[in-house]
């Protein structure tokens, strides 16, 4: 059954599905660009039913699970999007000039700038930084791409400031988490907040008071629930892009954002760390 069209998986199967069932394919039929960028949490919500029922709805139509049946939707969906979606990027194609991609490219990227500034909430970055000033230890989490996002925010913030770490381990992670204390900060980032490591790691960051800071592009994920204040980045990211450039660019214009706050908080401290950081780096250079 996997290997059919999931289009035409879900109009065979749909006659045989529950009620709620039926609620889930009729909004993914009305929806088939968006769905496929949506957590199983965020289409739980639109479609008013359980995460459950739609983990069940996946089983019906023969996929292990949301993950394989949101990546089928994207497979499918490939060459469904059309010119006149204003969420949709240019297509990449064999025939463009190197030109021509590098202008896609670009574009792309600066629109996952530009989303990321429309969804930027000024009292939760006042707040998100005030958390960071007031923390003994601030532990930068991240896996995969986001991982490699974690590490340049920690990279960033070392140069002004010592109480930033960044443990790239999963496992470090948990151990990390479930020490930690009040007065320390998870500035943790996850695209889709749901991943069985981003709640492994941030049950026992709660359940110890630690502070939370999300950056995610999903607010209703399942992380959400953990995270004391949200921070959304911009880009939307289909399976078929996972890792993208134009998601990280979301995500690292919030890491720049937090930090020249951090600093504008903290003038005569970080000014001081940068310089003394900088004087450090010069004897790097020939």
């Amino acid at each position: 059954m996997k290997e059919q069209n999931v289009w035409d998986t879900m109009s065979e199967v749909y006659p045989s599905l529950t009620k709620s069932g039926r609620k889930v394919a009729d909004y993914i039929f009305a929806n088939k660009t968006e769905a496929q960028y949506m957590s199983i949490t965020s289409l739980a919500e639109e479609c008013r039913v359980a995460d459950a029922t739609i983990s069940r709805f996946c089983k019906t139509l023969g996929y292990d699970g949301y993950n394989e049946f949101k990546l089928a939707l994207a497979k499918a969906g490939a060459t469904r999007i059309s010119d006149l979606d204003p969420d949709a990027y240019d297509k990449i194609t064999l025939e463009d000039g190197i030109l021509d991609m590098a202008k896609k490219l670009y574009a792309r990227d600066v629109t996952a700038i530009q989303q990321s500034l429309e969804l930027l909430n000024p009292d939760d970055i006042a707040n998100a930084v005030a958390y960071l000033h007031r923390a003994s230890k601030v532990f930068c989490f991240g896996q995969g791409g986001s991982g490699v996002i974690a590490k340049d925010a920690w990279a960033r913030f070392i140069t002004a400031t010592p109480q930033f770490q960044c443990i790239e381990d999963s496992h470090m992670q948990v151990m990390a988490a479930s020490t930690c204390n009040p007065t320390d900060v998870i500035l943790f980032f996850s695209y889709s907040g749901a991943t069985k490591d981003v709640v492994d790691i941030l049950r026992p960051a709660k359940a110890r008071g630690a502070k939370v800071i999300l950056i995610t592009h999903f607010p209703k994920s399942p992380a959400a629930a953990y995270a004391d204040i949200l921070l959304l980045c911009g880009s939307r990211e289909s399976p078929l892009q996972s890792g993208s450039v134009a998601a990280k660019m979301g995500q690292l214009f919030i890491i720049d954002i937090l930090f020249n706050e951090f600093c504008r908080k903290n003038w005569e401290f970080t000014n001081t760390n940068r310089g003394l950081t900088s004087e450090a780096l010069a004897t790097k250079l020939l």
